[in-house]
């Protein structure tokens, strides 16, 4: 495999024993992070992997069968949390570190570790200053999904990676009994197959209105025979929409605050999850549950589905016949702009492409 130039260029001979990673924060990047974590254990079975990780997603990433390591960095604990991190990564000497977030506080945390070589985006991609944390740097490249964008990470370096490998390649979903006897009983509460509803979001600006969440419950009911089950943290917005959706519509339940790994578990056993672009959106699509997502806030093209149920999306990112540019400009108020009755077309949509199959899966699996 021949590898895109970098800045400066690599050196021929690269060892993969000890491998630092920096991508701390979103749920979302780190659900992208995990087939480059597959194709560089796939490339090298022994290396061994450092995650630098803020305690939500570690949540999730924590058991992983190829993550061998995680670091904690803690932002709510302001400059004691740098510290401790620095302290960590000072007992733990890398052979390479990827810097996947281009932000400052994530360059900082670049530059505590210790390794040969530290590769990150190029200067144009690498906000705040991010590149003079990293030794070399990945070719400049026009825009591209998130997933793509990392996968340039694993063309720098020379490790196969592509379809031909079957990537992306993720392992989610419960990974002990405890967890999948969870999962067993969870489902086991419904008389029928559950479809999880994201209810909010980090940002109010890619929030669905609770009141048209409503409307949709009566339509995954009586329609179409599944059970709504609202799921996310407990956030006040989050508390607020709970609230509204289950006046107005009894039938759902609620599973607000279950944690990472448990939604996790739910989504996994969903006919159908709905999702604005939030983390849960990323992990539905590893766990290959089929997932109607609405975006308007963020570019679908950078962010939305990577290569699964593309066709359940609702694009109120652009206007109709705009050919926008794949940038990661917002867009505000834009997600008003999704009706009710465009769910309920993605849910035909569903039950004439994904339901037959997605049924028989958790029939299969589940009884």
């Amino acid at each position: 495999m021949t590898r895109p130039a970098t800045t400066p260029p690599l050196p021929a001979a690269l060892r993969f024993d000890r491998i630092g990673i920096v991508m701390m924060s979103a749920v979302g990047d780190a659900v992208h992070v995990m087939p480059v974590i597959h194709a560089l254990k796939r490339h090298q079975p022994t290396a061994r992997i450092t995650w630098v990780l803020q305690p939500g997603p570690a949540t999730l990433v924590r058991g992983h069968p190829l993550v061998d390591d995680i670091v904690l960095f803690d932002r709510s604990k302001g400059w004691r949390g740098f510290l401790e991190t620095r302290a960590a990564l000072a007992e733990r000497p890398f052979d390479l570190v990827l810097g996947l977030q281009v932000y400052f506080k994530a360059g900082l945390i670049t530059g505590f570790t210790r390794a040969p070589i530290k590769l990150g985006f190029d200067r144009a991609r690498a906000r705040d200053a991010n590149w003079l944390f990293t030794t070399h740097r990945i070719a400049p490249h026009v825009g591209q999904h998130v997933q793509d964008q990392y996968f340039e990470f694993l063309s720098a370096l020379g490790v196969p990676h592509g379809a031909a490998h079957g990537d992306p390649h993720w392992t989610l979903g419960p990974w002990n009994e405890d967890e999948r006897q969870w999962q067993r009983q969870f489902l086991a509460q419904f008389d029928r197959p559950i479809a999880p509803i994201v209810v909010a979001t980090s940002k109010a600006a890619k929030d669905w209105l609770p009141e048209r969440w409503a409307e949709v419950c009566h339509t995954l009911w009586n329609d179409y025979g599944l059970q709504p089950v609202l799921v996310g943290g407990r956030s006040p917005r989050e508390i607020a929409a709970e609230s509204i959706i289950l006046e107005r519509a009894p039938m759902a339940h609620s599973a607000l605050g279950s944690g990472l790994r448990r939604l996790a578990a739910i989504l996994d056993g969903a006919a159908v999850a709905l999702s604005p672009d939030t983390g849960p959106l990323h992990l539905a699509v590893a766990l290959r549950t089929p997932v109607i997502s609405l975006l308007g806030y963020t570019n679908p093209k950078r962010v939305g589905p990577y290569d699964f149920a593309q066709d359940l999306m609702i694009d109120a990112y652009g206007d109709p016949g705009e050919d926008y540019p794949l940038d990661m400009t917002y867009r505000e108020n834009r997600l008003p702009r999704i009706t009710v009755e465009d769910v309920r077309e993605r849910l035909g949509r569903w039950k004439a492409v994904y339901a037959e199959r997605r049924l028989a899966e958790l029939v299969t699996r589940f009884g």
